[in-house]
């Protein structure tokens, strides 16, 4: 098999990936939030499923996380999972990345310090006014960093779909290289994986740029 005709068997895996990618963010970061608030909440009960939530997020695997979402339907109630397979790849994604972006989120939000919140209310501010006036901007500068790692990792981290046996870059890649016996569908999968990492990092790099005016 020509180099021509791998790159264009890959080529199906390599958008399979982007929708992975792109569809991830689009979930878990406003789910992160979602999360974070629920973490913060003066309610114990509420307070404590959600700390056990990102707890089981953060502390196992997301490959097997990725398992239990595709398979559980059918061994907990013999449900049919016949076309399941994408929907599964993207709750375990959205979920587990959810949970890493809500400590993130957090973690920004508690370094604002509280001086910031009774400046605001001395000139007349109001709560809404002050969070997405004052504090969000504030605290998107602070996490940018934090949160380009993650995205960074989520590049890399659509390789595990394969354990689903989902047709992205990497499963076509082993498929190729299985069959044909070369090195070549990685090299072609490593270039690929380089080069959305290095767009993803010059994005981030010109955003932090954006939010340099809160220095």
């Amino acid at each position: 098999m020509s180099f021509s005709t791998m790159l264009s068997t890959m080529i199906p895996g390599m958008f399979r990936t982007c929708a992975i990618f792109f569809l991830t963010l689009l979930f878990a970061l406003p789910l992160g939030l979602v999360v974070m608030l629920l973490r913060k909440s003066r309610f114990p009960v509420i307070s404590g499923i959600t700390k056990v939530f990102i707890a089981i997020m953060r502390g196992t695997p997301l490959m097997l996380q990725l398992l239990v979402w595709y398979f559980s339907p059918y061994y907990l109630f013999r449900l049919s999972i016949s076309g399941y397979r994408f929907t599964a790849i993207l709750l375990g994604f959205s979920l587990n990345y959810a949970a890493y972006f809500a400590e993130i989120y957090r973690a920004g939000i508690e370094a604002i310090p509280v001086g910031q919140y009774e400046a605001a209310q001395v000139l007349g501010y109001s709560k809404f006014q002050t969070f997405f006036k004052i504090i969000l901007p504030q605290v998107i500068k602070t996490i940018l960093p934090a949160i380009t790692n993650e995205v960074i990792t989520l590049v890399k981290d659509t390789s595990l779909a394969f354990s689903l046996a989902y047709s992205e870059v990497f499963s076509i890649a082993k498929q190729i290289s299985s069959s044909q016996t070369s090195f070549t569908p990685f090299l072609i999968a490593g270039v690929f994986y380089f080069v959305a990492n290095y767009l993803v990092a010059y994005a981030m790099e010109r955003l932090e740029q954006a939010f340099k005016y809160y220095d």
